[in-house]
C-alpha cells in the first residue's frame, strides 16, 4: 500500500526534467533582457544617444570645408587687407567692442593698428587664436610685400580616417560599452537588493555564480545593439572605417564588455541604496571619462600620469578600437590593449563573487 501511494524515484533535478531552458542561468539571463527590453530610458541610453552625439559632433567637425575663423579690427584698412585670406572671418568694431568679443570667446583675435605696426590681442593657449594670428600675419606681410624665400606647395590630405569623427567613433563606442556595462548592471543588482528581490532567490536553486554570470550573458546580447549601432551610423552617415576584421573587432567588444561588467558586479556588490551605488559609479568612471582619451587624445596628459592612464580599461579598449578600425590592427598588434582588458576581467569578477552580499 506504501510503495503504491509513494511517488516514483527519479534522481533527475528540476533543471534536468525542464530541460535547457528551465537552467537558473538561462532564467535570470532572460529575466535579464525583459528588464532592458521594458525600459525604454535604457534602450535610448545604450542605442540612440550615441547615435545623436556622433552626429551633433560628427556635423560640427565634418571636416567638409576649411574652418573659417573670426577675427575683429578697429581699423578699416587692416579689415581690408585682412579679408584677402580666405581663412578669416573679419569684422570692423570700435576697440572696446572689439576687446569685450575677445574677452567672451566671440571671437578668436583682435588685430589693432598700432603706431609701429600691427598688435594681435590673443590667448596664446588657444590653438584656434594662434592660427588665426598665422593668417592674419600672413595677409599683412603679404600685403606689405613680402616674398618667400623658399617656395612651398600644400599636399591636402583629407580621406577616411584622418578626420575627427574617425577619431570619435571608437571613442564613443568603448564609452557606450563602458557606461552601459556599469550603470546597467550597477543599477539592476542594488534595486533588486533594495526591493529584497535578491533575499527571494536565495530559497531558489541557484547560485551565486549563475546569478552573476547572468548579467555577463546579457550584456553580451546587448552588446550587439549598442556596438553595431553607432558603428554602423558612422560607417554610412560619415565613412568611417573599420579596416580590421569584423571577427577581431568582435572579440575586442566582447572581452571590454565582459570586464566592464565584472567592474559593475563589483561596485554594486555591497552597496544598499541607488545614492550609494552612483557615487560609486561616478567615482569610477568620471576620471576615466576624462583620462582615457574619449573626445581628444590621451597624450595631452603629462608624461608622468600616462602610466595609469595606460592601466585604465577604458583606454585599453579606446586604443584597441582606435588601432584596429582605422589603422587595420590585428589581435597580435593589439595584445597588450587586451591583456590589460582581460586583467580588469578576472580581477573584478573574482573580488565580486567573493564580496557580493544578497542582503
Amino acid at each position: 500500500m506504501s510503495d503504491r501511494l509513494s511517488p516514483p524515484a527519479s534522481s533527475a533535478t528540476p533543471s534536468a526534467q525542464l530541460g535547457l531552458r528551465g537552467h537558473p542561468l538561462v532564467q535570470l539571463t532572460l529575466v535579464r533582457v525583459r528588464e532592458f527590453v521594458r525600459e525604454p530610458e535604457a534602450v535610448f541610453w545604450a542605442v540612440l544617444f550615441p547615435v545623436l552625439l556622433a552626429t551633433g559632433l560628427g556635423v560640427a567637425f565634418r571636416g567638409g570645408s576649411v574652418e573659417v575663423l573670426k577675427v575683429v579690427t578697429s581699423s578699416p584698412a587692416v579689415a581690408e587687407t585682412l579679408r584677402r585670406d580666405p581663412g578669416l572671418d573679419v569684422q570692423e568694431l570700435d576697440p572696446q567692442r572689439a576687446a569685450d568679443a575677445l574677452r567672451t570667446g566671440q571671437v578668436a583675435l583682435f588685430a589693432e593698428a598700432g603706431a609701429d605696426g600691427v598688435v594681435y590681442h590673443y590667448d596664446d593657449t588657444n590653438p584656434q587664436a594662434r592660427m588665426a594670428r598665422l593668417f592674419a600675419d600672413r595677409a599683412i606681410q603679404g600685403a606689405a610685400g613680402r616674398v618667400d624665400l623658399v617656395p612651398s606647395t600644400d599636399a591636402l590630405v583629407r580621406e577616411p580616417g584622418a578626420r575627427y569623427i574617425d577619431f570619435l567613433v571608437p571613442g564613443l563606442v568603448g564609452l557606450g560599452i563602458m557606461s552601459n556595462a556599469v550603470w546597467g548592471i550597477g543599477f539592476s543588482i542594488v534595486d533588486a537588493r533594495r526591493r529584497k528581490l535578491t533575499k527571494r532567490l536565495i530559497a531558489t536553486p541557484m547560485s551565486r555564480t549563475s546569478y552573476l554570470l547572468s548579467y555577463l550573458f546579457w550584456r553580451m546580447i546587448v552588446l550587439i545593439v549598442e556596438v553595431g549601432v553607432p558603428v554602423g551610423f558612422g560607417a554610412l552617415a560619415f565613412g568611417v572605417p573599420v579596416r580590421g576584421r569584423i571577427i577581431d573587432l568582435v572579440v575586442v567588444c566582447v572581452l571590454a564588455s565582459l570586464s566592464f561588467s565584472a567592474l559593475g558586479l563589483l561596485i554594486s556588490s555591497r552597496a544598499r541604496t541607488i545614492e550609494a551605488v552612483s557615487g560609486l559609479m561616478n567615482l569610477v568612471q568620471v576620471p576615466m571619462w576624462i583620462l582615457s582619451g574619449v573626445f581628444f587624445s590621451a597624450q595631452r596628459f603629462p608624461d608622468i600620469v600616462q602610466p595609469v592612464v595606460k592601466a585604465l580599461p577604458l583606454t585599453a579598449l579606446i586604443d584597441a578600437l582606435r588601432a584596429h578600425m582605422l589603422q587595420g590592427a590585428g589581435l597580435v598588434q593589439i595584445a597588450p590593449q587586451l591583456a590589460t582588458l582581460g586583467v580588469w576581467l578576472v580581477a573584478c569578477f573574482a573580488l565580486a563573487i567573493k564580496l557580493f552580499r544578497w542582503r
